[in-house]
């Protein structure tokens, strides 16, 4: 198999005290890569920038005219990760043999890319990169995220245990995802529905080097339950079920309370009020269970907005390439602008 064309493709946002850090090491990387003929020398960095309040669009289009291995795409507002993630991705697939996805602040051990490509030269269409153990989360994250996984798979949602978005996918692959017109994917579930050949690269999660994350507690939550309600009607039968439990059990009660009432010891008007009240409640669980049901596969069908608009593209526009004179020739492979983190 001949060197494939090979993009990365990295969300960002509000990452501008990594960025430096993240641009010079994946360039290094790929530089490498390139050098040893074991990836076309076509291949590129794509970042994608999802709409931030800092300079991190900045030095994206900084590294970008610098050298021809990086490019940018600007997103014209915050549409969320998964949608700037979907972003790069379908601009690259029209270029590239595989996209690897990753996160900007290099948590996910680069060092398993080159394991990546490997398996993609093997023939597999996606590679999961999959934490071997959580020993850098705190006890809290590492519950909730477990239990999260844990209660996906109890609703039927094929996850990849211990993976999050960090995986290569083959141009096929990305067109099959992009047959998925849903405009809220929960990628972490839709991926594993493609079913092509598929097989996991293991790997240690690392410490942040600087920056924030940016799912702190409340975003993880949200996005739990989207993954939730974007895969499984479950909660709404469970409010169905509860609907129907409380409905039997009022009747259950409604006997008892009748045979209190024939042996005299209830107050006047005490049955009718209690019995109604149980009954009517469940009843009315009942109803908005039922039309829950319905109106949750519709909500998940009906809506057709944009996932994303481009406010720059940068990788299939084109802009001055490192080479194309004197002087950015000289410039080539070196990003002045952008220091080195320890």
């Amino acid at each position: 198999m001949s060197a494939p064309v090979v993009t990365l493709v990295v969300p960002c946002y509000n990452e501008e005290e990594i960025l430096p850090y993240t641009i010079n090491h994946l360039h290094e990387l790929v530089t490498e890569f390139i050098r040893d003929r074991f990836i076309s020398e076509k291949s590129r960095i794509l970042f994608v920038d999802d709409g931030s309040r800092d300079a991190t669009w900045s030095l994206i289009y900084k590294a970008s005219i610098q050298t021809e291995h990086i490019r940018g795409l600007k997103l014209a507002r915050n549409s969320g990760h998964q949608n700037a993630l979907l972003a790069g991705l379908f601009a690259a697939k029209t270029v590239s043999d595989c996209v690897i996805s990753l996160d900007a602040d290099l948590q996910d051990d680069i060092g398993v890319v080159r394991s990546f490509i490997e398996k993609f030269k093997e023939g597999y269409e996606v590679v999961y990169g999959v934490r071997d153990k959580r020993d850098t989360d705190t006890i809290f994250k590492r519950v909730t995220a477990q239990g999260f996984y844990k209660f996906m798979e109890k609703l039927g949602v094929p996850l990849v245990y211990n993976h999050a978005d960090y995986r290569l996918m083959s141009k096929r692959a990305l067109d099959a995802l992009e047959r998925f017109d849903e405009v809220n994917l929960f990628l972490r579930g839709i991926v594993p529905l493609i079913g092509f050949q598929s097989t996991s690269v293991y790997y240690d999660r690392k410490e942040r080097l600087a920056g924030e994350t940016k799912y702190p507690l409340k975003k993880m939550l949200a996005f739990a339950f989207n993954g939730i309600t974007s895969f499984s009607v479950t909660p709404i039968r469970f409010v169905m079920l509860t609907g129907c439990a409380f409905f039997f059990t009022s009747l259950i009660f409604l006997s008892y309370f009748l045979i209190l009432k024939f042996i005299g010891e209830t107050e006047t008007g005490w049955t009718s009020l209690i019995t109604s009240i149980w009954l009517i409640g469940g009843l009315q669980l009942m109803a908005i269970g039922l039309i829950g049901e319905y109106i949750g596969k519709v909500y998940q069908e009906s809506k057709r907005r944009p996932k994303y608009i481009v406010d720059v593209d940068l990788f299939n526009l084109g802009i001055p390439l490192a080479g194309d004179d004197e002087q950015s020739r000289q410039e080539e492979g070196s990003l002045q602008v952008l220091p080195k983190m320890n």
